[in-house]
């Protein structure tokens, strides 16, 4: 639809941003804007692989879920990815209830 590249996200990742707060990051440039505050001390591999994939993904060099993979891997592994509701709604792991 577009004639510019777009860097949004076809879903949101939800991560717990501050006291354990749920924000949605829905663009490559949110994600990029809040690693961009993340401190020095706590930046690893899998930090400069988000980060310079949110960058690519805004200049329109990869694709925007790509870069949401890697931020999305990141989160999770620094405990700030904040559960899936829809992987809860499809039943997936952490004991859902009734019939999926």
């Amino acid at each position: 639809m577009a004639l510019m590249p777009s860097d949004e996200f076809e879903r949101p990742v939800v991560i717990l941003a501050g006291a354990g707060i749920p924000t949605a990051i829905s663009s490559a440039m949110e994600a990029y804007m809040f690693l961009a505050d993340w401190p020095k001390s706590r930046r690893d591999t899998a930090f400069s692989f988000a980060a310079k994939a949110c960058l690519a993904a805004v200049g329109g060099e990869i694709e925007p879920e790509t870069a949401r993979g890697l931020f999305a891997s990141w989160a999770e592994k620094h405990d700030i990815l904040a559960p899936d509701v829809a992987a809860f709604a499809s039943g997936r792991r952490h004991g859902s209830h009734g019939t999926a």
